[in-house]
C-alpha cells in the first residue's frame, strides 16, 4: 500500500516559474518513490496576478495533473507592488487553507512550502494542532530576503512581526528541508536542534535535448520572471553589447516586460531580442541552439540559490551568474561557465568582452564538460533516495 503525503504551496503547474516547477517535480519524484501524493494550492493566477481562464468563475477545483491528486482553493489573486494588496491575497488563499486544514482529511505526513511566511505560518500552526508530521520546505529566507531586496525596512514594526512569524515556523516544523547551506545555517542558528536537510533544485535529467549549430553569433539568453529581483531591465541598459559578437535573447513575462520591449525597439544595434514566455517544453526545444545562459539577480540574497544553475547545468549549457552568494560558489567550484560581481557592471560587461572572443568549437567543449558535471553532481534521483533512506519523508 502506498504512504500518502500532502505538499501545500502557494504554486503550481500550470502557474510558470522556478517555484510551480520545483513543486511540481518534488510531487512526481515523491510519487515513483511509491508515494499517494496530494497537493492543495491555489487555483491558478501566477505571475499574471489574474485567475488562468479554466479557473474562473469557481470557488474551488479537484483535478488530476500528471497523477497527482490536486486539490485549488479560492484566491484573490494580485501582483501589486502595494504589499498590502498582496497580504490580501495571501489571507484570501490562507483562510480556506486554514478551514481545510482544520476540519479535512489529512496524512500524517506534510509538506509545506515556504515562503509565504504568512502561508506557511497558518499551514504550520494548524497541522501542529493535529499532530502531523510536518516539513517545511525552505527555498528563501523571509524577511531577511525582504530587507536585501529593499521592499521592508530593517526594525519595522512589520519587520519584528515577520520575524516573530519565520521563528515560530522553524519551532512547529518536525523538519527542515533548505536549498542552500546559508539557509540551513539561517535555520540552526534559530532553533539549533532542528533536524535540517540540503535539498537542492535539481531538475529531472532531460536526455532528449540536443545542442544544434547556433550560426556565428555567441547567443546569450535570459529566460525567467521579469521583475525587480532579476534586473533584467538594467541589464540590458548597461550591458555594453554593440560591437561585441554576441546575441542577447529574452524569454519571459513580468512586471517590467513592457519597459524592456520598449528599450530593445530604441536600441537596436545592441542585438537584444525579445520573445515572451513559451512553455518550458517549447523553451527548452529552442535552447538548443543557444550558446549561453545569462543568471542575474539586482543584489545577493542570503540564502538564495537560483535553481536555473541546475537546469541549465543539466541541459550542458555554460552559465554567466550575476547574483552573488552560494550560487556563485556551484558555478566557480563545478567550473560551469563565468561569474561576474552581483551589481557590479564592469565586471560583467568584461566577462561579456571575455566570452564574445570564444570560437563555437570552445563553447561545444564546455558544453560538453557542463553536461557530464552536472549529470554527475546535480543528480535528482540520488538526492531523493538519500532523503528517503534518513526518513525526511
Amino acid at each position: 500500500m502506498t504512504e500518502p503525503i500532502l505538499i501545500i504551496s502557494n504554486y503550481y503547474p500550470p502557474e510558470k516559474g522556478a517555484a510551480a516547477n520545483r513543486i511540481e517535480q518534488l510531487a512526481l519524484k515523491l510519487q515513483q518513490n511509491g508515494y499517494e501524493v496530494k497537493v492543495v494550492c491555489p487555483l491558478a493566477n501566477y505571475p499574471k496576478g489574474a485567475l488562468f481562464p479554466d479557473y474562473k468563475g469557481k470557488f474551488s477545483v479537484r483535478e488530476n495533473l500528471r497523477g497527482i491528486a490536486v486539490k485549488r482553493l479560492w484566491i484573490y489573486p494580485s501582483n501589486s507592488k502595494n504589499i498590502l494588496k498582496r497580504i490580501v491575497s495571501i489571507l484570501s488563499f490562507s483562510v480556506g487553507l486554514f478551514f481545510h486544514l482544520l476540519f479535512g482529511k489529512l496524512p500524517q505526513k506534510v509538506v509545506v512550502q515556504s515562503p509565504p511566511l504568512l502561508l506557511s505560518f497558518i499551514a504550520v500552526t494548524v497541522l501542529s494542532w493535529r499532530g502531523r508530521k510536518i516539513i517545511l520546505n525552505v527555498s528563501d529566507l523571509w524577511p531577511s530576503a525582504a530587507i536585501e531586496l529593499g521592499v521592508l525596512k530593517k526594525d519595522s514594526f512589520s519587520h519584528k512581526r515577520l520575524l516573530w512569524i519565520e521563528k515560530s515556523i522553524y519551532r512547529k516544523a518536525t523538519l527542515v528541508l533548505g536549498q542552500s547551506n546559508e539557509i540551513i545555517s539561517h535555520v540552526q542558528g534559530i532553533v539549533p536542534n532542528k533536524p535540517c536537510f540540503l535539498y537542492r533544485n535539481f531538475p529531472e535529467h532531460e536526455p532528449g535535448f540536443s545542442p544544434k549549430e547556433s550560426g556565428q553569433h555567441i547567443r546569450l539568453f535570459y529566460a525567467g520572471l521579469l521583475g525587480v529581483a532579476q534586473g533584467v531591465l538594467e541589464s540590458c541598459d548597461k550591458m555594453q553589447l554593440s560591437g561585441l559578437n554576441i546575441e542577447f535573447h529574452i524569454f519571459g513575462d513580468g512586471a517590467e516586460k513592457a519597459q524592456i520591449e520598449a528599450y530593445i525597439a530604441s536600441h537596436p544595434e545592441k542585438n537584444i531580442r525579445f520573445h515572451g514566455m513559451l512553455e518550458r517544453q517549447a523553451l527548452h526545444g529552442m535552447l538548443e541552439t543557444f550558446d549561453i545562459a545569462f543568471v542575474p539577480l539586482t543584489t545577493r540574497i542570503y540564502g538564495s540559490v537560483p535553481s536555473k544553475i541546475f537546469e541549465y547545468g543539466a541541459l550542458g549549457l555554460p552559465l554567466l551568474y550575476f547574483g552573488g552568494g552560494e550560487g556563485g560558489d556551484i558555478v566557480r567550484e563545478n567550473n560551469l561557465g563565468w561569474v561576474a560581481e552581483v551589481g557590479d557592471f564592469d565586471d560583467l560587461n568584461a566577462k561579456l568582452r571575455e566570452i564574445a572572443t570564444l570560437d563555437k568549437l570552445h563553447i561545444a567543449s564546455m558544453k560538453k564538460q557542463v553536461f557530464e558535471t552536472a549529470s554527475r553532481e546535480f543528480n535528482l534521483d540520488a538526492q531523493m533516495a538519500g532523503l528517503i533512506e534518513k526518513r525526511v519523508f
